[in-house]
């Protein structure tokens, strides 16, 4: 594992090596001030597409809320996406239509293995007090499912435009079936309540255009609301563990994602 010191002491970065992913992963760390003075109980954010941080702001935003007072201490830790990010993120449980997220059990197990206990001991802390996962797109794909299948291990679920169309069979196909062939609704359809898990969504209005069934409503918005209502079928309660933000104009782009960070950052660790 290396070390390098970025801009500030707050912001750190290590590389670490993963042979199931063949590549070298370099994962970002904010933290609310140096190793020597972080609190025991403090919590852990896991964040895909770690690249895209410095771009949002995460920093200044960490900053802003801080000096605020609306935000509790907690380490954040970006995982830079790598050229087959298509084949990493997606469902462990088995590949898309087109065979894409072939590698989301390794990631997966790469996150499991690998990043946490590495952050663990460059913080220098015991255990995490709880640990989340927030992100967007296919990342956010990847978050949802990961904590879905590992609620002991996370609380929290961050899902910003999430792809939730990812499907066993084409749309196009004259057998697909929405509940059928989404992968991550069946999942949650099929599985069980997990006391503690909460999971914050957004969408904006403007992620896409398409609109597979005609109902006036773009595809990224149905299947978001459909996931949620799934959730509500296995026993969530849709006001105390679902928060769900529809961005009016808000596109499938950074600039939109950055500008929700905040009151994700409040909703799942805010004072």
């Amino acid at each position: 594992m290396q070390v390098e010191k970025r801009r500030t002491n707050l912001q750190q970065r290590i590389e670490l090596s993963s042979v199931t992913l063949q590549r070298n992963v370099i994962v970002d760390l904010y933290l609310p001030g140096n190793v020597a003075s972080l609190p025991e109980d403090i919590p852990l954010l896991l964040i895909n597409d770690g690249q895209d941080l410095e771009k949002m702001g995460l920093a200044e935003v960490l900053d802003d809320l801080y000096s605020r007072g609306l935000l509790a201490p907690l380490v954040c830790a970006g995982i830079h996406a790598g050229a087959d990010r298509k084949m990493e993120y997606g469902t462990a449980c088995t590949a898309d239509f087109l065979g894409r997220g072939a590698l989301a059990a390794g990631y997966t197990q790469f996150v499991l293995r690998q990043v946490i206990p590495a952050v663990q001991a460059y913080c220098k802390v015991d255990a995490f007090k709880a640990k989340g996962f927030l992100g967007w797109s296919l990342g956010a794909l990847s978050a949802m499912d990961i904590v879905w299948r590992h609620p002991r291990e996370f609380s929290v679920a961050g899902l910003f435009s999430g792809s939730f169309w990812w499907r066993t069979k084409d749309k196009s196909d004259p057998e697909y079936n929405e509940h059928i062939h989404r992968i991550m609704e069946r999942q949650v359809a099929e599985g069980t309540y997990h006391p503690g898990l909460k999971f914050f969504f957004e969408c904006g209005t403007e992620d896409e255009e398409e609109d597979r069934n005609q109902n006036g409503i773009i595809d990224s918005i149905d299947d978001t609301r459909d996931l949620i209502a799934a959730l509500v079928s296995k026993g969530y309660d849709p006001l105390k563990d679902i928060y769900y933000l529809e961005v009016p104009g808000g596109r499938h782009e950074t600039t939109t994602w950055a500008k929700v960070l905040p009151e994700f950052l409040i909703w799942a660790y805010g004072k």
